[in-house]
């Protein structure tokens, strides 16, 4: 099992935020700080740029740059690449993966911007059984699986998230695997080490914890000994 641990950006500040919600967002600080402590555990960072996701465009480009460069870490990143120019120049800066979402549904769009980068990431964000895009205030309208079945022609790197659990830090909860042997990582309400190992056994390859190292629920420490 493969971890992330999570930054999500907002003017230039680490924030974690409520279900999704950016009414309801707490500050944690300084994010090359937070990734340098990041780094002596792990070699991997998951990045969202949260004004990029409301706006449709990465605000915060320049601080991932930073965090690149300070810390040498992996980062794979979403949150308002929605535009093939902003795409080429996350992968210039030296991101490895760029996560798509709201763009991901317009498969022409898919199919250019993965015949150009490698490491290209479907972002299937869930509420209910629905997937929804735009700063996961838009309903797509589409199943995840059939959203899965849509867009695994293209990509073999899939980032699932429940929006429901987003930031609550109440578990996780009951998912039947739906994929094959293609890279799943799960996002979502992850508060423990048992939370880790049930994703673990549903089939995912990694997991995305955020909340749950900020709120001091989950030691880096011991969280690094949970993955393999």
């Amino acid at each position: 099992m493969k971890i992330y641990p999570a930054i999500d950006l907002m003017d230039k500040r680490a924030v974690r935020l409520f279900k999704g919600k950016k009414e309801r967002v707490k500050v944690y600080g300084d994010p090359l700080k937070i990734a340098e402590e990041f780094a002596r555990y792990f070699n991997s960072v998951h990045i969202v740029d949260l004004d990029g996701a409301f706006s449709g465009r990465p605000k915060n480009l320049d601080i991932v740059k930073r965090i690149i460069e300070n810390t040498h870490l992996n980062v794979e990143i979403g949150g308002g690449f929605r535009d093939f120019n902003v795409i080429e120049e996350a992968y210039k800066i030296g991101i490895k993966n760029v996560i798509i979402g709201t763009r991901a549904f317009d498969l022409d769009f898919l199919g250019k911007v993965t015949a150009k980068f490698k490491g290209i990431t479907a972002s299937i964000d869930v509420k209910g059984n629905s997937v929804f895009v735009k700063g996961w205030e838009e309903k797509e309208g589409i199943s995840p699986e059939d959203a899965y079945r849509m867009l695994k022609r293209f990509v073999s790197r899939f980032v699932y998230t429940s929006i429901e659990s987003d930031g609550t830090l109440t578990g996780v909860k009951k998912i039947k695997k739906f994929w094959g042997d293609e890279e799943f990582i799960y996002a979502g309400g992850v508060s423990s080490i048992k939370d880790i190992e049930e994703l673990k056994e549903i089939g995912f390859s990694g997991v995305i914890v955020g909340k749950a190292i900020y709120e001091n629920y989950i030691p880096l420490n011991k969280l690094k000994e949970a993955e393999d």
